[in-house]
């Protein structure tokens, strides 16, 4: 097979597809960044024009751009939005329909991953949601009669002849297509979606022009979707600086997205690059050292020499900043990139050798993209995006290739909430509602406890704030379970590390107490004693009572004055005049989450205190300069945000 029609017109695209293809249309799609939005708009749009046709779309992670309340928030959002994201940026129109309860009857959509809590409130994503490893993905689209894949790739011009890149998205497209051959069903219909800004990424992810059958390179194509960087806080930077320590030089890491993540990187780099400061933040800490016994045992507090091989379903940018400034830096040889070196002739005596980071995916800041454009320039072998059977599990041919690699693993992920008996809860809510998916955190928590040396690290906030009211994160039991208890292992917290793996339950429950806020210490104590699980007469240790943000924030102020804990790690996407403005709206917020909140409000809004240096360029950013121009809202918007302004200076 080989590309038979080549197209620049994405409505002539989708009306091809529709010829060939009939009324039925059965799509499998990228996860995340390689979803050609455009082409996908294009079919939906003339299936929902038609009752006759009908689409059902299996996909994951469809990216849109956050939907601003009304008020301060939108005046806030709406102008960064559009410089971020260009205002031309396409949203994929099925989940925009779906988040409103807006599909039409003819359209289905099967994700097996949600972008976290975007889908909460809309039936159809929660009753069409597919609960699925990583890994089983392909082997289930299998049965699905899937009769077209679409694809979004890059594009480079060879004297063979156009070559393409799954490039983003090398993850499922290349195990699916191998089941359907080994099955003997008919191979679906692939179109490949040029983007001239998605970096072209060689090796597993190169495919000959066969591959597919049509090409679109549309006239115009809206910049790639790209994360905002992250703000940082306190008790982010506490977990982050525990987690740091149980990492062994030579050794293997996987990580995943978020804020815990950033704060995990950021540590790993004060630990290589400001490791006195690193050590002495760690001691005011770790008071009842546990972190520093289990980085005696398996982890780490020097600087990294020989360096980490990365392995992670999720390329991100924090791989990007630990490559920088040499912690990823291992390199490991396999058989495909062996034979490509010695071909290009790049292989000899003096070969460094291989890749030192293996992804299925990836997806970040556009810093990430033009990273990796101009390391896949420079250093071909140096990153390794592949099929995910060869990520996120052991199986197969790769097992003990895979297993040399992955010596001295720490694999972590996120959790929103923890059991004291040590069982997870990530994806979903004890009603059933589905917050994000499974994705390949069981891969990876089940390849830690196979992996010699290898340990499986969940982290998570202790507590969180709900309508006003703080809540903790690790609970007696919970109606949802995503990583079971019997397979525990390290859990961190901002108070420290609990070491779980061939713990009695007893003994577990107190080493999750010990990472505990202790606000909720005593009730959880009585809880676990009151079902036979803890000792009568065991008692809470006075040092687990020191678990309070306000210690937090005293032991990490010396490294905050030195500049060492900055907002934003990574640098930020705000302005200036934005960065100033988002405490004075965050308090804002959560204020408005209760009554005594609301009331404080009305109280600082009729004493806002004195003129404060950069409220004029606030408001000018907010359109809020001029009050005579406000209606009755804008000018009660006006007074409350100057009322937050004032109130940050004051602290």
């Amino acid at each position: 097979m080989s590309i038979t029609h080549r197209h620049t017109d994405t409505e002539l695209c989708a009306l091809d597809i529709m010829a060939r293809l009939g009324s039925t249309l059965r799509i499998a799609a990228p996860l995340g960044l390689g979803k050609p939005h455009g082409l996908l708009n294009a079919l939906y749009r003339l299936t929902a024009n038609d009752a006759s046709c009908s689409m059902r779309l299996y996909t994951a992670l469809s990216l849109t751009r956050p939907r601003p309340a009304p008020g301060l928030e939108a005046r806030f959002l709406q102008p960064f939005l559009d410089r971020h994201f260009g205002e031309d940026f396409e949203d994929p129109a099925y989940a925009v329909d779906q988040a409103r309860n807006a599909l039409p009857g003819n359209v289905a959509v099967h994700e097996f991953y949600m972008q976290s809590g975007a889908l909460l409130h809309s039936s159809s994503a929660q009753r069409d949601y597919i609960s699925q490893n990583y890994t089983h993905v392909a082997r289930d689209l299998v049965e699905q009669e899937i009769n077209l894949l679409v694809q979004l790739v890059a594009r480079r011009e060879t004297p063979e002849g156009p070559r393409y890149s799954l490039s983003c998205n090398p993850d499922l497209t290349l195990d699916f297509l191998a089941r359907i051959k080994a099955s003997g069903k008919p191979r679906p219909l692939c179109v490949a979606v040029v983007h001239p800004q998605l970096p072209y990424m060689g090796g597993d992810a190169e495919v000959p022009a066969e591959f597919f059958d049509i090409e679109l390179t549309p006239s115009h194509s809206p910049r790639l979707f790209a994360l905002p960087r992250a703000q940082v806080d306190v008790a982010e930077y506490a977990l982050g600086l525990h987690a740091s320590a149980l990492i062994k030089d030579d050794g293997c890491l996987q990580i995943g997205i978020g804020t815990l993540s950033d704060a995990l990187v950021k540590a790993l780099m004060l630990r290589q690059q400001e490791n006195v400061h690193w050590r002495r933040a760690l001691v005011a800490l770790d008071t009842s050292r546990v972190t520093h016994k289990l980085a005696a045992r398996g982890g780490g507090l020097a600087p990294f020499v020989r360096g980490l091989y990365g392995a992670s379903e999720m390329v991100m940018d924090g791989f990007m900043q630990l490559a920088r400034v040499g912690i990823i830096k291992r390199r490991s040889w396999d058989t495909l990139a062996l034979e490509r070196a010695s071909a290009e002739g790049r292989l000899d005596s003096h070969t460094p050798g291989g890749h030192y980071l293996r992804g299925a995916f990836f997806l970040g800041s556009r810093e990430l993209y033009e990273w990796l454009h101009a390391t896949e320039q420079s250093d071909p072998d140096a990153i390794d995006m592949c099929r995910v059977s060869n990520v996120n599990q052991l199986y197969g041919d790769h097992q003990a290739l895979a297993t040399l690699q992955r010596r001295g693993a720490r694999f972590f992920n996120t959790c929103m909430m923890a059991t004291l008996l040590g069982s997870a809860v990530s994806d979903g809510l004890d009603d059933g509602h589905v917050v994000s998916g499974v994705g390949g955190q069981y891969n990876f928590v089940a390849m830690a406890h196979e992996l010699p040396e290898g340990r499986s690290i969940l982290l998570l906030r202790s507590t969180r704030r709900v309508r006003g009211t703080v809540q903790s994160n690790i609970r007696w039991n919970y109606g949802h379970t995503t990583i079971p208890r019997h397979l525990r292992d390290i859990f961190v917290t901002e108070y420290g590390v609990a070491d779980l793996r061939g713990k009695t339950d007893s003994e577990c429950i107190e080493a999750m107490l010990a990472i505990t806020d202790a606000r909720f210490l005593d009730a959880l104590c009585a809880e676990a004693k009151s079902n036979g699980k803890l000792a009568a007469d065991f008692q809470i240790p006075e040092k687990w009572r020191r678990n309070t943000p306000e210690n937090l924030r005293e032991a990490l102020d010396p490294l905050r004055r030195k500049g060492l804990l900055p907002e934003f790690p990574f640098g930020s996407d705000f302005t200036e005049v934005e960065r100033q403005l988002l405490p004075a709206l965050s308090w804002l917020k959560s204020s408005s989450d209760s009554l005594r909140g609301k009331w404080g409000l009305v109280r600082a809004a009729f004493r806002p205190g004195e003129f404060i240096p950069g409220e004029d360029e606030a408001l000018q950013r907010m359109n809020l300069a001029d009050p005579h121009g406000l209606g009755i809202k804008g000018r009660i918007e006006r007074r409350l945000l100057v009322a937050a302004l004032r109130r940050g200076e004051r602290r």
